[in-house]
This record gives structure tokens, sequence and C-alpha cells, in this order.
């Protein structure tokens, strides 16, 4: 029989593993016994560390990476006070997709957010291309049962996730803390500051407990520095936010923290390089296995896409957008034995009624694929069961509804998914091709226009705005 691990080193196990619950639980159980010894060659006492360890646990468990570029709100769009220039120098904005000097991805081969951001491996807040990004489109957008707030509101309900962890309550009581003492032992801090942060989302007590650390640090810790520069971007304090930032930089070159200053470059090949540079650091990073594999995928690479995704598997992460990735990635390799028993798991460890959507609207891709069209158009109406303001779905079953000829039922089809997703170039492209052939040439066109509008590299819808003003010049 064999010796059982001593239970603090159980417990990094665990953490290491990425069985935050566990580690959490155990180091629980380490902090109800009575405080360890003091380890003769160590700053803590084991008491101290399962403290730690216990904080950095529970901070895991509901971790945002704040470098991901935040899609702008209605309530911050009509607050906003800051004044900047309306015209951009040429080539040099960052609004518009395709404006990066790093060959940004198009629509057409992946696809994108309402503010031109392309889809990645790893679902986070607010990255959702279903939200309005203009007040125009946020009136015409119809009501659905999720409400549109702002940046702030999402902060509060991410922070509500403390009182899931820990059913008694916090794990710390912040108003009983002495920040000032903490702001003394840098280890204890640096765990301590990213469990306010993320895990309570205490901005306030976080930035407070910053400049004190910064302060006994003598202003020479660029970590804290950045942590100072975060704190002032979620207050909104920009300018505040970069001259940490560029501090920060001065004393030690980071990756992460020339990120928080750029935000977004729209450069997917830097974007890989640095999530492959993280695998070189942390070998078990989820965010950048998944979005490592997401990239292989849309670079149309699903064999080496599918071996980062069964790294996943083999890591211990079991859920439905994993199973969801697997099938298409099965699927597009032309490994059709594991397709459907993928995406099966996929409907089963589905927890909503938006992920059950997901899930059918692939398998409609893979009917289309097989060239069953009656079942590829079941497939997607039970996508519209599911989340009825799924827009590609709306899109797709108005292609099949124009092979059959319905030309009523596909225009309205069609007009409702550019309504719920004007960034996507494909309703309008659709609208117009279908109202030309009608003979609408005045809709077409100015559908023809949107689609350019979202996708101004589209070939065919160039070609289609050429032969309708060639058309008009002869009227």
């Amino acid at each position: 029989m064999g010796l059982e691990p001593e239970p603090l080193f159980q417990a990094w196990s665990y953490f290491r593993r990425r069985k935050f619950r566990q580690c959490s639980d155990l180091c629980t159980q380490l902090l109800e016994g009575p405080p360890g010894e003091q380890e003769p060659d160590s700053e803590y006492s084991v008491f101290q560390a399962a403290w730690s360890l216990k904080t950095r646990a529970l901070t895991e468990m509901v971790y945002v990476d704040e470098i991901d570029m935040d899609q702008e709100e209605i309530a911050e769009m009509v607050l906003d006070e800051n004044a900047i220039a309306q015209v951009a120098r040429p080539g040099t904005s960052l609004k518009l997709p395709g404006t990066s000097q790093g060959g940004g991805p198009s629509p057409a081969v992946r696809p994108v957010t309402q503010s031109g951001r392309p889809i990645t491996g790893f679902v986070r807040p607010s990255t959702q291309s279903g939200r309005p990004g203009t007040m125009e489109q946020a009136i015409n957008t119809p009501l659905t049962a999720r409400p549109i707030t702002s940046a702030s509101g999402r902060y509060i309900r991410l922070g509500t996730a403390s009182m899931i962890t820990n059913p008694d309550g916090p794990f710390i009581n912040l108003s009983r803390l002495n920040l000032a003492k903490y702001a003394q032992k840098p280890k204890l801090a640096k765990a301590l500051f990213e469990y306010i942060f993320h895990h309570e989302n205490d901005v306030k007590n976080a930035l407070h407990l910053a400049a004190l650390a910064t302060e006994h640090a003598q202003f020479k810790d660029w970590w804290w520095k950045v942590q100072i520069g975060k704190c002032y971007y979620r207050l909104g304090l920009y300018r505040e936010a970069e001259k940490q930032f560029k501090s920060a930089l001065k004393q030690q070159d980071m990756v992460d923290t020339v990120l928080y200053l750029a935000k977004e470059m729209n450069n997917m090949s830097s974007a890989a390089e640095y999530y492959k540079d993280v695998l070189k650091q942390d070998n078990t990073h989820v965010e950048a296995i998944a979005c490592i594999g997401s990239n292989h995928f849309y670079s149309d690479q699903p064999e080496i896409a599918l071996r980062f995704y069964r790294r996943l598997l083999q890591m211990g992460v079991y859920n439905c957008q994993l199973f969801n990735n697997l099938g298409l990635c099965c699927f597009y390799a032309q490994q059709y034995d594991m397709t459907l028993s993928s995406f099966e798991r996929a409907l089963f460890l589905a927890e909503n009624e938006e992920e059950t959507a997901d899930v059918w609207y692939n398998l409609g891709h893979v009917a289309v694929g097989i060239g069953d069209l009656n079942l590829a158009y079941q497939c997607f109406k039970l996508t519209l069961v599911n989340n009825n303001d799924y827009a590609e779905a709306y899109n797709n079953l108005a292609v099949l509804e124009m092979r059959k000829g319905h030309i009523e039922q596909a225009r309205a089809l069609l007009q409702t998914a550019s309504s719920l997703a004007p960034h996507m170039y494909e309703p309008h492209f659709n609208f117009a091709v279908l109202s030309e052939k009608v003979g609408d040439l005045q809709r077409s066109y100015t559908a023809a226009q949107k689609s350019e509008e979202a996708f101004p590299g589209h070939v065919d819808t160039q070609q289609l705005i050429k032969q309708l003003k060639q058309h008009f010049a002869m009227l």
C-alpha cells in the first residue's frame, strides 16, 4: 500500500492539473485544522501557503482574460464623454476589419463579431456577435430574453460567481482586512489582489492594495504597475492606465503589457505566435490551446486543430463546446466515424438552449456537406427552436427555401437575418441576388451596398454592384 501524499503537495497537484474545486476543498481542510509550523527555510507557514493556494484556486475558477478586446456597449456609447478625432490617418485605423498589416481573416473564411474581431477558440464576456454595435441597430433589434447591458453590468454579473464557489459566503471578508499589512508581503499580496480583482470584482480595494504594494516596493515592481493600470482601465481612466502600462514597460518588457496597450491589432499570425509562447511557459493553458486549435481550423488545417482539441480532452476539459469542435474537426478531416458520436455527446452535455442551438447548426452544415438537404432543413429549424435569434440559421434556411423556389419565405428569412446581424455580409448579398432575380433592382442595389460595407473585399458583391450600375446607366 503506497504512502499518502502530503496534503499541501496534493492540493498543489490539483491546482497544476486545473482541478480547482478539489484544490480549494483540500486547502479548506488544511485551514480548518490547527495552524502549521513554519518551515525553517521558508518565509511562510503551511497555513499561509494553504490560504494563498486556495485564493489562487478560487480566482482561476472565474478568471477572465483582461487582454481581450472589449466590445463597446450601448450605455458606454451614450454616456461616453471622451472626444477623439473622427478621421484617422490613412492605414492607422483599427476600427474596421481588414485594416491590419498582418493579414487579418476575412468574413468569408472566418466568422467575425460586430466589431470586426475574429471568432476565437475561447468564449469571453461581451465577445458574442449578436449584440448591437450602434444605437440605430439597438433600437431596431427585436427584444429577446437577454437584456442589452453595459460593460459595468457585466462585471457585476461576473462577481456573483464568488457566492457560487463558497455557499457559506465569501472566503475572505474584505472589510476586515488590513491591506497595508498584506502589501508588505509580496507573494500573499499578489494572490490577494488577483482574488479581489477577478473573484470579487472589487476594483476599489484592488486598486488600494496595488497602490500600497507599489509604494512598499519603492515603485520598482513592474507587475504592480500593470495591475494599477488594469484597475484604472476598468474604472474608465484610460489616460492614467496608459501611463502605468508605459511605466511598467520601461522596467520590464512584457508581451502582456504591450497587449494591454494595443488591445487589438487584428494580426492573427502574431497572435498565434504569442499563444505558442504561452504554451512554452504553461503547456496546460486552456485558452491558448483552444485559440491555436481554432486558428488551425479556420486556416483549413482541421487535422492539426483536432490534435489540440484532443489535448484539451486529455487534460480533463469535458463540455459541450469541446465535443462540438471535435465533431467539426472530425467531419472536415474526413474522420466520419467520430463525427456524429461527438455531436451526440455535445448535445448530451449542452447546459442551455444556446449551446444546443450551436450543435444543431453545425449538424446542419454536416448535412449540407453530405448532400442531405432535408436533414439540413430540419437541423436549422431545430437551431431556431432553441435560439430564435440565430442569424446564421435564418440565412441558411433562406438559401434552402430559394432552392425550393419559395421566394417570399426566403425573402422574409433574409430580412430577419440581416436585422439580427447587420455585420454579416451573407444575408445582404443573398437578398441582393434574390431581388435581382425577381427584377427588384433598387432593393438589390441597396442590399448589395450593405454587403459591400460589411465585407469590402467580397468579389461577388462587387460584380453584382457593377452589373446593377451598368443596368441603371442604360435606363
